[in-house]
């Protein structure tokens, strides 16, 4: 029988020593590290398809839903996006060494705050196996030893693409212990490894909603939650109704199955008679199953749109899929109030050209990224200009967002004296 605590514990102790290595190298050697992974990545194209391929199949045979089947699929396009993102982390400036805080003592102590790694992060995730690239090139930049968990759906994908980035490695200075993969044909793999603490200093969570509420529940390892997507779209009386339309359709169509995508569309009363038949129509032709409330009900009805009557779960439901709940509120206090009741504190936006609707807006919406006048799909590490992303925190404490190489350090004071005593 496997010792999974066993695995993990050599897994860790070999990603300790690894770090070294990976501390004791220059920025411009693990930036240059991240470009060839990159190139090898698009060079080992035809290697990692066919390992994609054998998770597609067994998807297939499983009856995978179709929005979890397209977290997993790999294409060459996407193989280029992820090793593009490798590029984008390699280009930024370096996360490790920066001043946080200086000051001098009345005694003459000089002070100094430094960003610093954490040392080993644990990555516990589901089907999507772009996400071993992304952390791996996160992690790398950012002075940090990676023990990569993907789930069992997409194995030989992670497989494969933790080997390709380890041969790259082991043509370097920086130890291959520096990335590991963590088998997944066994769960006590996971629990082994959020109850490594002092082996493992962090364990990220990504994926259901599901997952992260067991990781944060069962894990004794420090953890930042990641969390699930009920985002929202409001538009006000004052919206452009002529950008409202676009900002909708992509905030919910342009990829329905990511964390970021808009789950309930709120439409000011003052404009719903206006804007709805032309949204309804507009998302029912994307192919978007409609779950209404009331009022949008009477809307569609009159326009013979077909729809569908919204439930209570309906309002809190991730869907990662071409559904959405339609509703109208009174007002943007209204609006806000339902958002809190229902919103998972990722991204809300709203479609306005009051300026101080939009300071209202933003000032009740708790949340990690508020967009005015913009797709909740911007709320992503790389279209925010830094790089690949390891997650995007809904929590408050140490990482809020998406979190880039910034979030990935810790900080340690440097005291200097010239004698002093206490």
């Amino acid at each position: 029988m496997v010792d999974a605590a066993q695995i993990i514990s050599r897994l860790a102790e070999s990603a300790r020593l690894a770090n070294r290595s990976l501390v004791a190298a220059t920025d411009a050697a693990r930036s240059d590290l991240l470009r060839q992974i990159a190139d090898a990545l698009i060079n080992q194209s035809d290697r990692i398809l066919a390992a994609n391929a054998e998770d597609m199949a067994r998807a297939d045979e499983s009856g995978m839903a179709t929005s979890m089947k397209d977290r997993l699929l790999l294409t060459r396009e996407r193989i280029e996006g992820m090793a593009d993102g490798m590029r984008q982390v390699a280009a930024l400036p370096n996360p490790l060494g920066r001043t946080i805080n200086a000051r001098t003592l009345p005694n003459g102590l000089e002070l100094t705050q430094k960003s610093v790694p954490f040392g080993v992060v644990g990555m516990v995730y589901e089907a999507r196996p772009n996400v071993t690239v992304d952390a791996a090139a996160i992690l790398l930049k950012s002075g940090n030893c990676a023990l990569l968990r993907g789930s069992s759906s997409a194995a030989s994908s992670n497989v494969v693409l933790v080997e390709v980035m380890r041969e790259v490695l082991a043509q370097s200075s920086i130890s291959p212990e520096a990335i590991q993969y963590i088998p997944s044909d066994d769960r006590s793999t996971v629990t082994a490894l959020l109850h490594a603490r002092g082996e493992v200093d962090l364990v990220i969570p990504r994926g259901s909603a599901s997952l992260i509420r067991m990781v944060v529940d069962e894990a004794t390892v420090p953890t930042i939650e990641t969390g699930a997507g009920v985002c929202h779209v409001y538009v006000d009386d004052a919206a452009d109704l002529d950008k409202a339309l676009p900002i909708l359709i992509n905030s919910k169509t342009h990829r329905p199955s990511v964390c970021n995508a808009a789950e309930t569309l709120l439409v000011h009363e003052g404009v719903a008679q206006t804007f709805l038949p032309v949204a309804l129509k507009a998302l029912i032709s994307a192919g978007v199953i409609i779950h209404a409330d009331a009022a949008t009900q009477a809307i569609a009805a009159t326009h013979s749109l077909d729809v569908m009557v919204a439930t209570e779960e309906n309002w809190s439901t991730e869907y990662n899929a071409l559904e959405m709940n339609v509703a109208v509120v009174k007002d943007v206090i209204a609006a806000a109030d339902h958002i809190q009741k229902y919103g998972t504190n990722h991204t809300e936006a709203i479609v306005t050209e009051n300026a101080e609707r939009a300071d209202q807006f933003i000032a009740l919406s708790d949340c990690a990224a508020v967009m005015v006048n913009a797709s909740t799909r911007f709320t992503d590490g790389e279209q925010m200009g830094f790089g690949a992303e390891i997650g995007i925190s809904n929590q408050k404490l140490h990482a809020r967002g998406p979190m880039g190489l910034e979030q990935m350090t810790t900080t340690t004071w440097i005291v200097r004296g010239t004698g002093q005593i206490r």
